[in-house]
């Protein structure tokens, strides 16, 4: 692996970190990913401005892991609500590096040699591991938890085939994710009609900015 491949992957996986603690951290979550969401669309729609088309036979590849990833979003919003994600998310992340390489040897003919294999146990294992430690796991947290480890390792497959249809990685990933996140806001106001409510409106925060201080306040409720 490249140095250059190698720092993408770990800027991936920072980014990837930094929004499971803001999905993880938000009152609402469905409003936070949502949010995420619009803001992917942004940047998104405006790379696309500066990137060429990808390959017609790549565009049904964009349009399948846009529909896979928003029902992981969903899901994803499920798991964190169904149980302690410190056992629901090491469930669901470890599951998907077993289903990745079964669905790349059955789907992409890529077939694993024994250290690839034996790496992907290694991988398994350590992630799972601490879901495991001292704790027995519920049996109502599995759903959500398999059920993001397999779209995770579904999309991914999908993805892996259709950046190399594409003939421009980039242009693939801008087209998918600009699609994906286009998905976001309708679903979300269908489900939910309205985005959440603050309990303090901006006028009251202007008059309590004039008062003095009486000891801390209450948390906002979103």
């Amino acid at each position: 692996m490249s140095p250059l491949v190698l720092a993408c992957v770990m800027a991936a996986a920072f980014l990837h970190a930094g929004w499971n603690a803001v999905l993880r951290g938000g009152r609402d979550r469905l409003w936070s990913m949502t949010l995420m969401m619009i803001a992917v669309a942004c940047v998104s729609a405006a790379t696309m401005v500066f990137l060429p088309w990808p390959n017609a036979a790549s565009w049904p590849y964009v349009i399948s892991p846009a529909r896979i990833h928003t029902a992981d979003n969903l899901s994803l919003v499920w798991t964190y609500r169904s149980g302690d994600p410190g056992q629901t998310y090491p469930i669901a992340r470890g599951s998907s590096p077993v289903l990745v390489a079964l669905g790349a040897a059955l789907f992409a003919q890529e077939a694993l040699g024994v250290l690839p294999i034996v790496g992907v146990a290694l991988v398994f294992g350590g992630i799972l591991s601490p879901a495991l430690q001292g704790r027995r796991v519920r049996a109502d947290f599995l759903p959500a938890a398999l059920l993001t480890g397999l779209q995770i390792g579904a999309y991914t497959v999908v993805d892996g085939i259709g950046v190399r249809l594409s003939g421009n990685s980039l242009s693939y990933a801008a087209s998918m994710l600009l699609l994906w996140s286009l998905t976001m806001p309708p679903l979300f106001f269908a489900l939910r009609g309205a985005p959440p409510a603050y309990t303090v409106h901006l006028a009251d925060l202007r008059g309590r900015r004039e008062e003095p201080a009486r000891g801390p306040e209450p948390d906002l409720a979103l």
